[in-house]
């Protein structure tokens, strides 16, 4: 099962999901802000694409963190400040087989469904 995560408002969440609709992808839309994500998920996909990739350092919600919240939010042990945060999560985040990914565009989501196509 393909899953997509993120905020219904979000603009790119909008467009990777309809992408998947016009491409008649099933999929399953979680919201971070209501879905409870897990310590669990954070740790599977800080290691798949590694803090840097995803965490949002340019959204309001990275933006009111203190400096050292900041900092500690690249660690390791920092995943529960996004626990606690799930909007510093970069989106839409997609799980599709054996594929974690963040952002929209659709050469992407063409070589994650199409890889034939290339």
């Amino acid at each position: 099962m393909t899953c997509v995560y993120g905020i219904k408002n979000c603009d790119s969440v909008k467009r990777a999901v309809s992408w998947l609709k016009d491409h008649n992808i099933e999929y399953e839309f979680f919201d971070v802000k209501t879905c409870g994500l897990t310590l669990t998920h954070l740790e599977q996909w800080r290691e798949a694409l590694g803090a840097d990739t995803l965490i949002n350092k340019r959204s309001t919600t990275w933006k009111q963190l203190s400096p050292e919240d900041q900092e500690r939010a690249l660690l390791p042990q920092g995943l529960a400040i996004a626990l606690a945060n799930p909007t510093l999560i970069k989106r839409p985040l997609l799980e599709h087989k054996e594929t974690i990914t963040v952002g929209f565009n659709d050469a992407q989501y063409e070589a994650i469904f199409n890889p034939n196509s290339q």
